[in-house]
């Protein structure tokens, strides 16, 4: 296989069919040794974070593709780490939408003077450019129409997945008495029609999780949802 992508907590690679084959590694991302979903820099290794991450991403997957929401998923290998995935276009060089429950990470630093720490939000999107060195900045709706990146359309539908998206993960992990605080995700063109669909992954590296007030670690929580 050709490697397409050598990424922090995923490796690419093209298959001879077209499709995509993603490696699962065990880096997460974060600061100082400490974990932050919202960090654009890997921060530490957990042994087993990338099957992990797996298992939870094809739960995920399989659950909103059967919601009817559009994903490039299409199979998964737990033993080897790795997903294979229908090829996609990203939005420029990439956007990442964040959902918010609650006030904390990188929205309460930036707006502590109007809210407290863990203060309940309804829904929050945001949407970042993926730039590692622009510490990816955030982006409104008419600039990324403006720059080309994506149309008002398109954004319109990234909202809307996100949040539909976002009300699966939540309810799976209210089954095990488990709190969406937030969680990351990430959109591209996929098909012949270039229509917007989930890409990427969808596990304990890219949300925060609680429960009773304690956070869950990405591989703890693998444990607790299965």
């Amino acid at each position: 296989m050709e490697t397409v992508y050598i990424g922090k907590t995923k490796d690419v690679y093209r298959k001879e069919d077209g499709n995509f084959l993603l490696k699962f590694k065990d880096d997460v991302t974060g600061t100082d040794g400490v974990f932050d979903p919202g960090a654009n820099t890997v921060g530490l290794t957990i042994e087993g974070a990338g099957q992990a991450g797996l298992r939870l991403t094809q739960f995920f997957f399989e659950k909103i593709n059967a919601a009817g929401i559009p994903t490039h998923y299409i199979d998964a290998d737990i033993e080897q780490a790795t997903m294979t995935v229908k090829p996609a276009q990203m939005f420029g060089e990439g956007v990442e939408v964040i959902l918010r429950y609650r006030a904390v990470g990188s929205f309460h630093r930036r707006y502590a003077k109007y809210c407290n720490e863990g203060d309940a939000l309804a829904g929050y999107v945001e949407v970042t450019l993926k730039d590692d060195d622009r510490n990816d900045p955030l982006i409104t709706a008419d600039g990324l129409e403006m720059l080309g990146i994506m149309t008002k359309q398109e954004y319109q539908t990234l909202v809307e997945f996100t949040k539909q998206i976002g009300e699966i993960v939540k309810g799976e992990l209210a089954k095990k008495e488990l709190e969406l605080y937030d969680i990351k995700f990430e959109f591209g063109r996929v098909g012949e029609d270039n229509h917007v669909a989930l890409i990427d992954e969808i596990s304990g590296g890219n949300m925060r999780v609680y429960r009773n007030g304690e956070y869950i670690e990405p591989l703890q929580l693998e444990k607790l949802m299965f």
